[in-house]
């Protein structure tokens, strides 16, 4: 399969190194130096794109026009999802976003979603969910951390709302719950999802060592989005859960 590399980060060469070893080749890789526009995509199977939120759009967009699945890892674009998935209808495109190819991380998803249908009955337990990344990351919270949220919001009605929290501020209101973002050096990410009572904690932690967890899931998606139809995919679709 002949990938295309849209960002050329960290992230992007860990992708390199992935595919290369999966049997794949890189066709084209676009960065600041080499826009999209100016590469050539004719011998392209797949674009795995990495960039920042004010470019990702467009990404898909050229893409899709040039009828090439696209694999997007870039969040904090997602106020533009039903607008993407309305031209990904048009043209019969293939598309597949997701906040996190992790698959360690996307196990830890469905592990927080029933933790917190199991919490529901026991509003004891006070909620916080915290993230830490690198430096260098844009958005705060993160995607992930903020599909976190989301989905405890989805499976516990005891919360209505979340909010950005601060370091050692727990202060919350009644039925929301505080989402804290660090930014260290040299963290490839971390999520927890803490639950604590006067009793006792309970806590599911995710650490990344390192980024070919990232890497190697947005591979596999991938591999999995060139042998689709048409349509928004997820990460949830590519590992059957």
């Amino acid at each position: 399969m002949n990938i295309a590399l849209i960002g050329y980060g960290k992230m992007g060469k860990a992708i390199e190194k992935i595919a290369e070893e999966r049997g794949h080749a890189i066709s084209v890789i676009c960065n600041s130096a080499l826009s999209v526009n100016l590469a050539d995509f004719s011998d392209v199977d797949v674009a795995i794109e990495f960039t920042e939120p004010a470019l990702a759009v467009s990404h898909i967009k050229f893409c899709t026009e040039k009828n090439i699945p696209i694999v997007v890892g870039t969040t904090g674009w997602n106020n533009d999802l039903v607008a993407v998935s309305e031209l990904i209808k048009r043209h019969q495109g293939k598309l597949l976003h997701a906040s996190n190819f992790s698959i360690g991380v996307n196990i830890f998803f469905e592990i927080n979603k029933k933790l917190a249908q199991l919490m529901q009955p026991n509003s004891e337990y006070k909620l916080t969910v915290e993230e830490t990344h690198h430096i260098q990351k844009k958005d705060a919270p993160s995607g992930t951390g903020i599909s976190i949220a989301d989905d405890i919001l989805s499976n516990n009605s005891n919360y209505s709302t979340w909010k950005v929290g601060k370091e050692n501020i727990p202060n919350v209101e009644a039925r929301e719950f505080s989402l804290v973002a660090y930014r260290k050096p040299d963290v490839p990410g971390t999520h927890k999802v803490t639950y604590e009572s006067d009793i006792d904690k309970i806590e599911i932690i995710h650490e990344a060592h390192n980024r070919k967890g990232f890497a190697l899931g947005a591979v596999i998606a991938a591999e999995f989005l060139a042998q689709q139809e048409s349509g928004v995919y997820q990460m949830n679709d590519v590992l059957n859960f």
